[in-house]
């Protein structure tokens, strides 16, 4: 009949598209990877140990304040502060903003670092909600405590912001593990260009299933549970691939909440981080982007590898949908509020690569792909789909999806090589294969529910579990 063979020329015609959309984005993303792969090769050699140390020992180091905000992290606050008062590191303090707590995280603090309420006052340069108290150690540490209502993280980041006396301030995650070193790596590219430099972000890895003892990690292993890691492998495509080539590109659109380095009269310049989006790590970059773009000065906003910020992933399927969800709307929101740099040549590279990059495959890609699996099965339920057509959208979406997994790990081996033991190595690239049959399908799901939340106005971070900083009984096998 002549409507079946038009819908099934209408079916083949979306096929075709969505696998060549496909087909780009993940050609897009390779391309990315090599480009990362030969940046990496060049920037991992660049300052042997004795000039490290000799850096470290420097007198024009700028101050960095780390500014670390705490909502019920009861379970994991200990160990987080005391890695980051052991930071190698010639000048900095520590604030952890305790953001209202329900729980026991304000008295943890208390008890276990012995604070008493200094007379230490904010400079109320951003607007943020009230403060309670602020606190510092009567032992020798460099440590402030915030105590103040809740309003979120980027309000509790903005209070710190007023506290903070340095330079530079970090913005972690407080239930995240730094390595001693990582503050010195993060900071590196305003000690070499200390004019151009605005911002910079570390590499954030997987902690789950490695070994941890009194805030460090003392043993490198693959997580145990497979959900996890396939995180693992997902982090490391995501930072060692994308975020190194859009580094060096100057078009990098977002730092990880989890560890980035920036100008404190920068932040504050562009009204410091914004309280009406999930997504405030990547609204700031953008917001700094664009006024330094608009004023037309010279800027660099970097991602530097070396530094590792270890942190815990979702282990419980409802959580990571929940996190997932919230990236998803963070980063609608922001390209939403900053559509004005899309396509436009006075943003540069920005503006006709890194925001459309962002535009057509973080944000619709999910969607496509998603609408991919749907004409893909229907078109078999029916069958009206032509055998070569499910055999290419198979190839784009799931074996060259493999590979930009596999590749990844592989990058890994080529350039940090942080899994010491061949068995947590052979578990990354196990992961890296099995996560394309289910794991990745599951996620595009829930991206496309994030994306529709987003435009709908949903806001609210969810609930975030914690298990806590524990080394396994046994190493994974």
């Amino acid at each position: 009949m002549e409507w079946q063979v038009l819908l099934s020329d209408i079916l083949y015609f979306f096929q075709v598209s969505i696998i060549i959309y496909v087909g780009a984005v993940n050609t897009i993303y390779f391309l990315l990877m090599v480009l990362g792969f030969f940046v990496l090769g060049e920037s991992t050699a660049r300052l042997t140990r004795e000039e490290q140390d000799g850096l470290l020992r420097s007198p024009l180091t700028p101050g960095v304040s780390v500014l670390a905000p705490a909502y019920n992290e009861s379970a994991t606050i200990r160990e987080s502060v005391k890695a980051l008062l052991k930071l190698r590191y010639p000048n900095f303090e520590v604030i952890v903003i305790n953001d209202g707590s329900r729980d026991d995280t304000l008295k943890i603090l208390i008890e276990e670092f012995r604070l008493y309420k200094s007379g230490r006052l904010p400079s109320n340069k951003l607007t943020t909600k009230a403060i309670k108290g602020v606190y510092e150690s009567r032992d020798p540490v460099r440590l402030v405590v915030i105590d103040k209502e809740n309003g979120g993280k980027a309000d509790s980041l903005n209070a710190g912001l007023n506290v903070a006396r340095s330079q530079l301030v970090a913005a972690i995650d407080s239930d995240s593990l730094l390595e001693p070193d990582a503050l010195f790596h993060v900071a590196r590219p305003f000690l070499e260009d200390p004019v151009r430099t605005i911002a910079t972000g570390g590499i954030i890895r997987v902690v789950n299933g490695c070994g941890v003892s009194q805030g460090q990690v003392t043993r490198v292993t693959a997580p145990r549970s497979y959900l996890a890691c396939f995180q693992a492998v997902e982090y490391l495509r995501a930072f060692l691939g994308g975020r190194v080539a859009f580094s060096f590109l100057n078009c990098l659109l977002l730092i990880s909440g989890a560890f980035g380095l920036f100008r404190r009269d920068a932040a504050i310049a562009v009204g410091g981080f914004s309280t009406s989006t999930v997504g405030e790590d990547m609204e700031l970059v953008m917001k700094l982007h664009r006024m330094w773009r608009e004023k037309g000065e010279d800027y660099r906003i970097a991602f530097v590898s070396e530094p590792v910020c270890w942190t815990e992933v979702p282990e419980s399927w409802k959580t990571l949908q929940r996190q997932r969800n919230r990236w998803q709307r963070g980063t609608v929101e922001c390209l939403r509020a900053h559509s004005k740099i899309c396509l436009n040549p006075r943003f540069g590279v920005l503006g006709l690569l890194g925001y459309p990059y962002y535009l057509l495959f973080e944000t619709f890609g999910p969607i496509i792909e998603l609408l991919g699996y749907l004409f893909t099965l229907g078109g078999l339920a029916f069958g009206v789909t032509a055998p070569i057509v499910v055999f290419l959208f198979f190839i784009v979406s799931v074996l060259f999806g493999m590979l930009l997994s596999v590749g990844a790990v592989i990058l890994e081996e080529l350039t940090a090589r942080r899994y010491p033991d061949w068995r947590d190595v052979l578990r990354l690239f196990r992961a890296a294969i099995i996560e394309n049959f289910g794991y990745r399908q599951l996620l595009t799901i829930w991206r496309t529910k994030g994306v529709i939340d987003a435009l709908r106005g949903k806001q609210g971070w969810g609930a975030m579990e914690r298990r806590g900083f524990a080394s396994p009984k046994t190493p994974p096998q």
